[in-house]
């Protein structure tokens, strides 16, 4: 189901070129990205619902390409969620900033056992 109420059958092809459009100009193989489209995939049809909502595919969209390139999730979710102004922008950014930041303390730290 899309945001304005209409039923629309999940398309595979329109999810999969919105993914390669984010990701153009970056790193990400076209398997990457194809995988992580099966991933999703996976969830909806582990759902077991007759209607998923657009907005919860383009979660699980966003939760997976976080970790697979940060530029075409920021580029994804900046489309996906049409930030209204710079703020709602910035504060997507920090999210991701703070993340990162944990992660590689994270990783300085596991050596010190």
């Amino acid at each position: 189901m899309k945001k304005n109420g209409n039923r629309e059958e999940f398309n595979r092809e329109k999810l999969l070129k919105g993914i390669v459009r984010s990701a153009e100009k970056r790193p990400v193989s076209m398997d990457a990205i194809t995988n992580l489209v099966d991933r999703v995939e996976n969830k909806l049809r582990s759902l077991g619902e007759n209607e998923v909502s657009s907005q919860q595919i383009g979660e699980y969209v966003m939760e997976d390409l976080v970790n697979l390139d940060e530029i075409a999730y920021i580029r994804f979710a900046s489309v996906y969620r049409q930030f209204k102004d710079m703020s709602v922008f910035y504060k997507e950014l920090k999210e991701i900033m703070e993340k990162d930041k944990k992660k590689n303390q994270d990783q300085d730290h596991s050596g010190d056992k």
